[in-house]
């Protein structure tokens, strides 16, 4: 199963209603109840629901409303020294890293039967805490996080040399995909024979808390996986910094992956594997279909609303195909289906939270400050949540804000090119190296551009195409190492090399 949804948006547009310029497509306008009761708000803490030290909760919102889903425990310094404790002691004394292969492959296994058990109960939540479409979460998102799971489950009988887990492994995961993130980390360190703290964005704690009840339904022993809801500064900051957490894995901004990577470093030394962020060119060549070519960029851009490390947030564009494509494009984003992402056939739900619809909402504001013509959109969408209008603008240049900087939400910003030379140089002239679309039907053309450009991963004729097997990173700035598969189990086991003299050795 590929992580894929080149098609959508086809058959939703259909529900929209054409509004004035610089609008797009209405859909529900009352929030409807989700599907789903909140259960889990605790710590999971040696295998056991806990309060936070302190007694401290935080709210966590629904982004179509601003208002209170539950009220999280609030993790701080003391509660990730209990959970590494807990982790320290599960690896050192427990059954887990001495458990062979096929029986910690079979508890794998009965966590991904249940998660598929619990999809839709999963998916509601998902797209309650988070703001993503339902349709999204529960037919791509919780049958990937099952397969990912599935993926690893395989897996712990390949390292047979002396490759050993590293020990306790922290953790910390973005708001954007909460369970896929968790499936990428989780996974490969469970397989490995490691033990876990995971740290949850503040903006969506819940789902990770049902899902790793899950897991101690299937079998997984206590302290083997903790959880722990937080902020950054306080509970992330005590992570990367704790003396006994052997390993540090981070998902989020390259600037607060910086911040990260220091935090290990004064610390114990522990390695670190960060996915970060980027600003992924989407190159449309002159040969290209323009009708597949305008409906694969708006995915590529408009896809989770945005929210996206791997976005194709600079759509570069064909001299002869440039006024063609920008028509299409914003008519595209006038038909995007915006409402309730528990409405059927809506495309596009509300951003994360009120800092996040903020920030877009500035970066709009510096695009038409600086020249930037605006084709649709640019405005919020609605009185009521964090909804943001699809925004298109064109007669981008390089050096504008929205051409360089990570916006992380529903803008596009379509620039010019004339030669394959001219788009390589301006593709690669970025801090970030995480993807790039490229859209062409001359295999001599795409063979160029996938050898020039320095990303990570590149998309021909697609986009966001993802499999448990494809590795996924970045250069540059845009991270260190590689997630998913057999790559990122190297991130969680240690070579070790061991010598014994022979006694009469028959050959040497």
């Amino acid at each position: 199963m590929f992580f894929c949804l080149s098609d959508r948006g086809t058959a939703a547009a259909t529900l929209g209603i054409r509004r004035l310029f610089g609008t797009s497509a209405v859909a529900a306008e009352e929030p409807i109840t989700p599907p789903v009761e909140v259960k889990h708000t605790q710590l999971l803490i040696n295998g056991k629901f806990v309060d936070s030290a302190s007694g401290k909760t935080f709210p966590t919102l629904d982004p179509r409303t601003g208002e209170v889903i539950a009220h999280v425990a609030e993790g701080e310094a003391e509660d990730i020294n209990r959970a590494v404790i807990a982790a320290r002691k599960a690896f050192d004394e427990g059954p887990w890293p001495k458990m062979s292969p096929y029986k910690r492959s079979m508890i794998l296994y009965r966590f991904a039967d249940l998660i598929e058990k619990h999809n839709d109960e999963i998916a509601a939540l998902e797209t309650w805490d988070n703001g993503k479409p339902y349709q999204q979460a529960v037919s791509v998102e919780i049958p990937m996080l099952a397969r990912l799971i599935r993926y690893y489950a395989g897996k712990p009988s390949l390292p047979q040399k002396k490759e050993t887990p590293y020990g306790v492994a922290g953790q910390i995961i973005p708001w954007n995909f909460p369970l896929l993130m968790f499936a990428w980390k989780v996974g490969p360190a469970l397989a490995c024979g490691n033990t876990i703290v995971l740290k949850t964005a503040e903006q969506t704690p819940l789902s990770a808390l049902y899902v790793a009840r899950l897991a101690l339904e299937a079998g997984l022993p206590p302290g083997v996986l903790n959880v722990v809801s937080g902020f950054g500064p306080t509970a992330g900051a005590s992570l990367a910094t704790h003396m006994d957490v052997d390993k540090l894995a981070f998902t989020g901004s390259t600037d607060t992956g910086k911040i990260v990577l220091e935090l290990a470093a004064r610390s114990n030394l522990k390695p670190v594997t960060l996915e970060l962020g980027g600003k992924s060119p989407f190159i449309v060549c002159e040969d290209a279909d323009v009708d597949k070519a305008v409906e694969m960029a708006h995915f590529a851009l408009f896809f989770n609303q945005g929210q996206c490390c791997c976005a194709g947030s600079r759509t570069f564009v064909h001299e002869k195909v440039y006024d063609e494509f920008l028509e299409k494009s914003k008519a595209r984003a006038l038909r995007r289906v915006v409402g309730d992402p528990f409405k059927k056939g809506v495309e596009q739900g509300p951003q994360i939270d009120e800092e996040q619809f903020n920030k877009i909402m500035h970066y709009i504001r510096s695009g038409l400050d600086s020249g930037a013509t605006l084709e649709a959109g640019g405005d919020r969408f609605g009185t009521k949540g964090y909804y943001i209008q699809p925004t298109v603008f064109s007669d981008v240049k390089d050096d504008m804000l929205i051409a360089k900087d990570e916006i992380f939400g529903p803008v596009q910003s379509i620039l010019k090119f004339k030669d394959l030379d001219e788009v390589v140089r301006r593709a690669n002239a970025t801090r970030y190296g995480l993807a790039a679309g490229i859209f062409t039907n001359n295999l001599d053309t795409a063979n160029t551009l996938t050898r020039a450009l320095r990303q990570g991963t590149i998309w021909i004729n697609c986009f966001d195409v993802f499999d448990a097997a494809i590795p996924f990173g970045g250069f540059k700035m845009s991270g260190q190492g590689r997630e998913k598969g057999i790559h990122s189990l190297r991130n969680y086991l240690q070579v070790k090399a061991v010598v014994t003299p022979l006694k009469n050795p028959a050959w040497l």
